[in-house]
């Protein structure tokens, strides 16, 4: 048996024409199920002969380390969920508060998406890494750990590059994937419709366009279209990778006319409204604040309803009566996130020209997170690049059973245009909710 010596690096460390030392000890290093009480999730044994460890049966000590795994229920990896482990970049501009949020979320949209988050981590650096986005040692230390954890796929709370997604795949050894591509796997899921499946397909090819090329475990994921698979496997698919960029371009310049069709259609059906004289009344707000709630309690309608973000994606119309009997058409648009990605804005600004045409938007919020005024910023950051921001609004205080402190509900109905408490679930506040849009409505 040779005697070696690799570098921190992993590369063999003996020059050329060295003389080959041979080995006197052997020491045996592995991977344990819990970490030990000095928090080491590994454990070396001590130094042998080489003549002790060839007496060993190595096999038998494999299978040992195994069958130890084996008892740990958590250490299992299910073929059916995704397991995954978030990570996080906080730069000196970032807070604790916000880094927490922020993974909070990644967490909740990662359930939706159907995986299991099994660890958050935070790296801090001064700026991204541009090969890795996190560190090479970080990027180690997170391979370490998806072999601890079991984990088969990691996700990063930002929008990687091409480049640094590449990279990380190759050091950690899993799928890799950020935030977007997260987004857009969930809203592959939701989409039911036509218009919605095109407006998906449309967003992920343009996300996936310049990552097709020279990519790295990524293009070994065979995306086929369906909706099993895994995260980031769903939607349009890589239909093999033969697909270059001529061919991409070509798709996304077709389905580009495809959604622009359906923009021309809904512009009719919205004149024809006009027509009609029937005002449109258009829910937003940040997903998950109970916007489909509220339209199934006002118009006696069944839209799906779950804990989940983005629960509904395709936009929904229910016709709503009035105080004094008159009807308004109330509209249900796709729930607004945090650095949702540019591409969907676009891909889905047919849908979201609802908005836009509105004669008045009901903006939901949930006064019981604790980022609340950080969504409302992120619902009005949304609207005024949809220049929609101009139009009356409600502010929609949603939740209200569930609100404990009533001193920070008062100030919050200060700093919030036109506020009205309610609570969809329950079916409370509706009547002074009606009797304001039907002020704001007949003021316009």
């Amino acid at each position: 048996m040779a005697c070696i010596g690799i570098d921190p690096e992993g590369s063999f460390s003996k020059k050329h024409g060295e003389t080959v030392k041979f080995a006197d000890s052997i020491q045996t290093a592995f991977l344990i199920p819990e970490k030990d009480d000095k928090g080491n999730n590994f454990k070396i044994l001590e130094a042998v002969t080489v003549r002790q460890a060839a007496a060993n049966n190595f096999l038998d000590f494999l299978e040992g380390i195994e069958q130890e795994f084996a008892k740990k229920p958590d250490a299992l990896v299910s073929d059916e969920q995704e397991r995954a482990i978030l990570v996080s970049l906080q730069t000196p501009d970032i807070s604790d508060e916000i880094i927490h949020d922020s993974l909070l979320e990644l967490e909740q949209l990662t359930f939706t998406a159907g995986a299991q988050a099994l660890e958050k981590i935070t790296q801090k650096r001064n700026n991204p890494d541009p090969s890795t986005y996190i560190g090479s040692g970080k990027a180690k230390q997170l391979a370490l750990l998806v072999q601890e954890k079991n984990a088969n796929i990691v996700i990063i709370d930002s929008e990687l590059s091409p480049r640094q997604q590449k990279t990380l795949e190759e050091i950690i050894g899993v799928k890799t994937i950020d935030r977007t591509e997260l987004i857009l796997d969930i809203f592959a899921q939701r989409a039911m419709t036509k218009e919605g499946k095109l407006q998906v397909e449309l967003a992920q090819l343009k996300y996936l366009f310049p990552r097709l090329i020279g990519a790295g475990l990524s293009l070994s994921r065979q995306m086929g279209g369906g909706r099993s698979g895994g995260i980031a496997t769903r939607g349009p698919g890589e239909t093999k990778l033969e697909i270059d960029r001529r061919r991409i371009r070509e798709k996304i310049k077709n389905l580009e006319d495809e959604v622009e069709s359906i923009k021309n259609h809904r512009d009719l059906q919205r004149k024809q409204r006009k027509k009609n004289m029937i005002p449109v009344v258009s829910i937003a707000g940040y997903t998950n604040t109970g916007k489909s709630t509220l339209l199934n309690a006002l118009s006696d309608s069944e839209v799906l309803v779950e804990n989940k973000l983005f629960a509904t994606l395709d936009p929904t119309i229910r016709k709503v009566k009035l105080p004094d009997l008159s009807d308004i058409l109330l509209t249900d648009t796709v729930g607004f996130i945090q650095r949702l990605p540019t591409s969907l804005v676009k891909a889905f600004r047919s849908t979201l020209e609802e908005l836009v045409q509105a004669d008045l938007i009901l903006h939901v919020i949930d006064p019981n997170h604790p980022a609340c005024f950080e969504h409302i910023d992120t619902v009005y950051d949304i609207l005024t690049e949809l220049d929609a921001y101009k139009k009356p609004i409600i502010t929609v205080i949603n939740k209200i059973d569930l609100v404990k402190d009533e001193k920070l509900l008062a100030g919050m109905l200060k700093k919030i245009p036109n506020p009205v408490k309610i609570s969809a679930l329950e079916r409370k506040g509706f009547g002074g909710l009606l009797s304001k849009i039907q002020e704001i409505l007949t003021a316009v």
